[in-house]
């Protein structure tokens, strides 16, 4: 989600890249749109309702210590309600705007393949 060129990102905790920053998110549910599934992560993590939703890339994502690998999905949103609140304590600690031109270090893998343009985005 964007506001103001800012990203809400939630610190991770107790799966596969705990202790980094990521965007609302999860897996697909059996026969789920994928803009479904965004609308429904951000309201089940982070209690904020979508109200537009656009594509905007994909990412290849090999987790090698875990030994993990997944193809994300990046969506943007720029129009929402709600406030952001942790709703989900076992998975994430915190809720943060960061501006997108100084987003902290420790951040997902996929966000950070996204960041350095390893995404695939739509013309």
């Amino acid at each position: 989600m964007l506001q103001h060129d800012q990203v809400l990102l939630g610190l991770r905790r107790g799966a596969h890249g705990a202790g980094t920053w990521s965007p609302p998110g999860g897996h697909l549910e059996f026969g789920e749109d994928p803009e479904a599934c965004v609308r429904r992560e951000a309201r089940e993590e982070a209690g904020i309702e979508l109200e537009t939703c656009e594509f905007v890339g994909v990412t290849n994502d090999v987790f090698e210590s875990e030994r993990r690998h997944y193809v994300t999905l990046f969506f943007k949103a720029t129009q929402f309600s709600g406030v952001p609140s942790v709703r989900e304590p076992e998975k994430c600690d915190a809720w943060q705007w960061w501006p997108w031109a100084s987003l902290p270090a420790n951040l997902f893998l996929p966000l950070v393949n996204f960041r350095r343009g390893s995404a695939f985005v739509p013309s």
